[in-house]
Order: structure tokens, then C-alpha cells, then sequence
């Protein structure tokens, strides 16, 4: 979905100039984020809930790996571990939870599976080299496949509502149309075959053919997808409970507060919890914006950003604007702000419409830092209950949609049935961080070696905003380290080396060169 990284770090550059503003953000960005609020608001994904969205299995005394998150990061570690672990000593696996099961940014995104292509594929290039910037695109390109054959594989290929849509990003700015089709036609020079399927639509052409507003200047058109991404995490977890009875545990309403470093007397990590401790040779930090919490050493590294998405219904002259839910749309109106929009297949066909954090063009500064997602910003929330008409032209919108039939009360009534916010993960030098955590950057020392892989603590987060496309296998490639199989199973052939955590990435990333990039 655009480049959000990229457009934050243009923000950042404004903030740094007055010099007030940006001690604030700064200062909020080198605080812990804490843990996540427990009067969160109610993504409409998460209704009704899973079976397992309330679970608390005994705490085990000890497990050889604890993953700390439930949403997809943590799903894709769990599946991996338990498949590829020794029949012989099978792993002890088990994920904490702070709140209910998949209640953070997976459960609460847009449902897009839509990658960055050429709208940061040039910024790539110029910092990793082709090379790199053409693995970390098909990287993102992978995860449509990889998700359906998860889905497939889990038996929830319509349950989770997975599906190819086209994608369309819109522009409104000529300036930026032509920005971002120069973009694109430099990328298809290094990736034709990627991009034999992207094309431009210039104004009149785009207006009568897509329905949209007459202010449209054009439109460039990529093949994506499109999923509820809670029914797909949850399915998975469920499906992982029930084959691994033994060996894998769910306990959610159990935070991880604090991580005690392995002792001579003690030689494992502590984890403390409201029900107690747990130790473990292995922690797994799959928590995204949170990251920062347990991990100080990641604060203004992994930069925490509250974001808003609502559930609306359609107008009801909007489905040939929308084709009926096989459109997503990518509405660029600046240079940095960007707002995203999917359609649920079914009766309802709620639109799923986020984004709204940047004005006269400038990011809402107020959200960087915060992880409060039990409210929202109201000009935010005003942006988003009032933009979709204007977007698509209210000559194609129609007269507002009603409730639907059978609906029980339990949404607002009018355009805006549900408004949510979430926490992302946005990274310093703008790709994930996965891989092993250095103890330089953890703090902690890590336990001895007995047998196998050195034990240690692990992450993958930072996917700044693009969770779908990077999450699953930057997941299942730390599972793979994490069980000493990563070359057997060709991880350096599709994990980009740029995103791998080391010291001398740590030390580069930072706020400064965040903003100096741009």
C-alpha cells in the first residue's frame, strides 16, 4: 500500500526543522511504548470472535520457545516450529498473548495483500543495490501465494475470504502521477516480468472506465489480493491447537511485562506474567509496534504509529465503481498521505477503508509514538467517515446504504458501522527487522548452549504498514533459525540479507538518518 515509510520520513524531515515539535515526538519515540491498553476499541474483523479468542491454557513452568503476539508473525513461527521440530524430542511452544488471540495490528488492518512495487523500488535500489531492492520485491510479491496455500493447507480458503482483486492506486496530483509513473516504468526496465501486468490510465479514460471522481487525473492498476486477515490467523492457531495438544500453548490476557536475563543459578530467561513466570530458551518477539517494550534497545528504531481503519457501508449505486468487491483502491491525495480501501465479498459488502494521517501535507504528528489504540484521533476519524463519496464521486456513490437485513443493532448506524484503531511497526531505515536480537540490543545476556542452536531472543517486526506482504515468511524464516534448518530450508535465497538484524544496522538507523534520506 504505497510507501508509508517513505512518507513518514518526509515528515520527519519537516518535524526536525522546528526544532519544538520534534523534541516531542522525539522524546515520546524514547519512551516504552508499554503494553497493549486493555480498553481497546472493536476492529469489525474480530466479530463475531474465534472460538479461541479468549484462551488461558495452564502457564508452563518452562518451554523451550515462548512467542510473545498472536498475530500473524507469531502464527507463522508457531506453524513452522511445530512442523519441522524433531519427532524425537518434539519443541514446547507457547504463545503469550496480552489481550485477546490476534487482537493487535493483524486484527486490525485493511485486509490488503498489496505490495510496494515500484513505489519504493528506485529508493531500494539506490540504498541495497538491484540485487537486493529486486529479492525484497518479490519477497513482498511471494506472500499472495504463500498465504493462499496457508489457507488452502488450513482448510479456510473461504472462511478467511482470500482472493485476487486488482488494486488501484488513484492520484489526484499530476505532479505526483507523473512522479509515480516515471517510478514505474524505471522498475519495469529491471523487472519486466514483474511488471508485465501494471499499467497506467491516464484522467478521462480512468473517470468513465473505473467510475471514480472527476478529479482524477489517472490510475495505476497491479494485480493483489485481498483477505480477513483475524478468520485466517485464527483458523491457523485453532488448527495448530488441535494437532499439537501436547506441545503448543495459548494464553491470552497474559502480558509479558518484563524479561529477566539467564543467571548461573537461573540459566534460562525469565518471563513475567500476571499469572506468574515462565522461562524459556527461546523468545520470539512478534509484537511489531511494541516491540520497543521488551526490547529497549529497538526504541527510534522500530517507531510506533497509531492508525485508523472503519467498516462503511456502500452506497447503493457503488458496485460497478467497486466491482463488487474484486477492486481494492490506493487513494494518493499528496505526497505523503495515502488512504486504502477493500470490499468484503458477501451481502453486506462493508468497505474496509483506512488511512487518513496526513493533511495539507504533512503527517498528524500526534500519532507517531502512540500506542493507545482504545481511541482515535477525531479529525482523522472525521477524514475517514466523510472521504469515500468524494473519492469515487457522489454521481457514483448513490443514496447511502441502509442497515442490512438481520443486522441486530450491535453497529452504528448510518455510512460508518465500525471505527478502530491499531498500532504499526514503522522501521528507522524502512525494511523489517528479523533475525536474532544481539545482546547489545536486547541488554540481556543469553542462556548457555547445551545441544543444538545457541538458545537467544528473536524478532520480526518493523513492516511498516505493509504486515501482509512481509510478515508470513520473515515468520517462518526466524522459526527456521531459530530451529538451525534456515540453509536447509534456502532461507538466504529469499530472505533479503537487508532485513537480517545486526549491530552495524542498528547503529545506522537512526532518527537523523531517518530523516536526512529525503
Amino acid at each position: 500500500m504505497g510507501s508509508i515509510a517513505s512518507r513518514l520520513k518526509i515528515a520527519y524531515h519537516i518535524l526536525a526543522e522546528a526544532d519544538a515539535d520534534f523534541r516531542t515526538v522525539e522524546a515520546r519515540l524514547q519512551q516504552s511504548p508499554g503494553i497493549p491498553v486493555t480498553d481497546s476499541t472493536t476492529p469489525y474483523w474480530t466479530v463475531p470472535p474465534a472460538t479461541i479468542a479468549k484462551r488461558v491454557d495452564p502457564l508452563p513452568e518452562h518451554a523451550d520457545v515462548v512467542i510473545i503476539g498472536s498475530g500473524i508473525t507469531g502464527a507463522a513461527c508457531a506453524r513452522a516450529l511445530l512442523a519441522h521440530s524433531s519427532h524425537e524430542t518434539p519443541l514446547s511452544v507457547l504463545m503469550l498473548e496480552a489481550r485477546d488471540t490476534c487482537s493487535g495490528a493483524t486484527g486490525r488492518n485493511g485486509g490488503h495483500i498489496n505490495p510496494p512495487l515500484f513505489h519504493d523500488y528506485t529508493e531500494l535500489k539506490q540504498e541495497h543495490g538491484a540485487d537486493i531492492a529486486q529479492k525484497i520485491i518479490r519477497f513482498r510479491l511471494a506472500h499472495l501465494g504463500e498465504l493462499r496455500s496457508v489457507a488452502e493447507e488450513e482448510g479456510t480458503s473461504e472462511h478467511s475470504q482470500i482472493r485476487d482483486v486488482e488494486s488501484f492506486d488513484v492520484y489526484y496530483s499530476p505532479e505526483t502521477y507523473q512522479s509515480e509513473k516515471e517510478a514505474l516504468e524505471r522498475w519495469r526496465a529491471d523487472m519486466p516480468d514483474e511488471a508485465r501486468d501494471v499499467h497506467a490510465i491516464d484522467g478521462e479514460e480512468a473517470v468513465k472506465r473505473y467510475r471514480l471522481a472527476l478529479s482524477t487525473v489517472g490510475v495505476i492498476i497491479t494485480p493483489a489480493g485481498a483477505a480477513h486477515p483475524y478468520r485466517l490467523v485464527t483458523t491457523i492457531l485453532t488448527n495448530l491447537l488441535a494437532r499439537n495438544a501436547d506441545t503448543f500453548h495459548l494464553c491470552t490476557q497474559t502480558p509479558c511485562t518484563d524479561i529477566t536475563a539467564p543467571t548461573p543459578s537461573a540459566p534460562y530467561y525469565t518471563l513475567h506474567t500476571p499469572h506468574g513466570p515462565v522461562t524459556a530458551a527461546h523468545v520470539i518477539h512478534a509484537t511489531n509496534g511494541w516491540a520497543p517494550h521488551l526490547l529497549p534497545g529497538l526504541r527510534t528504531k522500530i517507531l510506533p504509529v497509531r492508525g485508523h481503519m472503519s467498516a462503511q457501508r456502500p452506497g447503493r449505486a457503488l458496485g460497478p465503481s467497486t466491482a463488487a468487491g474484486a477492486r481494492s483502491h490506493i487513494f494518493y491525495n499528496g505526497p505523503m498521505g495515502y488512504d486504502y480501501l477493500t470490499q468484503l465479498p458477501g451481502p453486506g459488502a462493508e468497505l474496509m477503508f483506512g488511512g487518513g494521517a496526513a493533511r495539507a501535507g504533512r503527517i498528524i504528528l500526534d500519532e507517531v509514538g502512540v500506542t493507545d489504540d482504545g481511541g482515535w484521533n477525531r479529525a482523522i476519524a472525521s477524514h475517514v467517515g466523510g472521504a469515500l463519496p468524494e473519492y469515487f464521486g457522489r454521481e457514483n456513490w448513490g443514496r447511502e446504504g441502509g442497515d442490512d437485513e438481520g443486522e441486530n443493532g450491535e453497529w452504528a448506524e448510518g455510512r460508518v458501522k465500525a471505527l478502530w484503531t491499531g498500532v504499526l511497526g514503522i522501521s528507522a531505515d524502512g525494511v523489517p527487522w528479523v533475525g536474532r536480537v544481539p545482546t547489545k540490543i536486547s541488554g540481556r545476556v543469553v542462556p548457555p548452549a547445551k545441544t543444538g542452536v545457541q538458545p537467544g531472543e528473536w524478532i520480526a517486526a518493523g513492516y511498516s504498514g505493509e504486515g501482509m506482504v512481509n510478515a508470513w515468511m520473515s515468520g517462518r524464516a526466524l522459526a527456521y533459525m531459530v530451529l538451525g534448518i534456515e540453509e536447509a530450508m534456502h532461507v538466504p535465497e529469499w530472505l533479503p540479507s537487508a532485513f537480517l538484524v545486526s549491530e552495524p544496522r542498528w547503529r545506522k538507523a537512526t532518527l537523523e538518518r531517518f530523516a536526512e534520506r529525503f
